[in-house]
């Protein structure tokens, strides 16, 4: 009897639906970067603790560079999204803005494993034309865009929007990294507060 049901057991782990493995695969995958990091991840291991089949596992991806760049995939969507909602939920403006950054590195303290592999250097040079490209560049193009609409408003400075959102980014993400690796001296709020502060003070425009 114990035999049958961890048969059935194995079986009912087994059946993926499309689409569903390659979910879990990620899923697994960010577990194991969690605990040992990226060197530790292997495709290989990741199927094994899902009990899956190398034919299906290679099917949803060819090398652990596919998986990585998955994972990198997802952790782009999320962080647009919550810094878009962030810029909404606001009202856009110089709050908008502030909002922004502190979702940036509330995102990068919860989702530590995505953020290492998101700015590791694991996934470098994706053609233009993968979701990884799509998702960091969009991304990317939220705080962009957020910059274009204050320059509008004449609240921030008049200079390259892509040059301004580049020293916006280094900012936080610097912020982020050092939160992450746990080598802030005072709590991340407070690093954040005042690196917004002072960046409020470095790109304000005619208009506050």
């Amino acid at each position: 009897m114990w035999a049958y049901h961890a048969f059935v057991a194995r079986k009912r782990q087994n059946r993926y639906h499309h689409g569903d493995l390659s979910r879990a695969l990620v899923e697994e995958a960010v577990r194991t970067i969690q605990k040992s990091g990226v060197e530790g991840l292997t495709l290989r291991a990741v199927g094994l603790r899902l009990g899956v089949s190398r034919t299906a596992l290679y099917r949803h991806f060819a090398d652990k560079s596919a998986l990585l760049a998955a994972v990198a995939s997802e952790g782009f969507r999320t962080l647009r999204l919550e810094t878009q909602g962030a810029w909404e939920q606001h009202g856009g403006g110089r709050a908008g803005l502030d909002a922004m950054g502190a979702a940036y590195v509330h995102f990068a303290v919860a989702h530590p494993s995505h953020y290492r592999v998101m700015f590791g250097g694991y996934v470098r040079n994706a053609p233009a034309d993968t979701e990884l490209s799509r998702e960091g560049g969009g991304a990317f193009q939220v705080l962009v865009d957020a910059i274009v609409a204050l320059q509008q408003q004449g609240s921030i400075r008049d200079d390259s929007p892509l040059e301004l959102a580049q020293y916006i980014w280094a900012t936080v993400h610097g912020v982020a990294m050092l939160a992450i690796g746990g080598l802030l001296r005072q709590p991340v709020d407070i690093v954040l507060r005042f690196a917004m502060e002072r960046m409020r003070s470095g790109t304000h425009g005619a208009v506050e």
